[in-house]
């Protein structure tokens, strides 16, 4: 297991190698899908067992990740 950010691992057996929050098999992506979708805060944390603090490393993490995207118009 590899910490890639504060509360993000990854590891090879866990989830195929996605980016899960640490101590859960909860993706990154189902996090930000369900915020995207309306699901509020605490509806997260009741649902799936993450705290706040999960949820916003997962903003954290996902912000990051697309502040370094390339998109190259053609």
């Amino acid at each position: 297991m590899k910490e890639i950010a504060p509360r993000i691992v990854i590891d090879k057996n866990t989830r195929f190698g996605r980016p899960v929050i640490k101590g859960t098999r909860i993706p990154v992506d189902l996090i930000l899908g369900k915020l995207s979708g309306g699901m509020s805060f605490e509806e997260l944390m009741e649902e799936y067992e993450v705290s706040r603090e999960d949820i916003l490393a997962a903003l954290r993490y996902a912000a990051q990740v697309i502040s370094h995207e390339e998109i190259k118009v053609m």
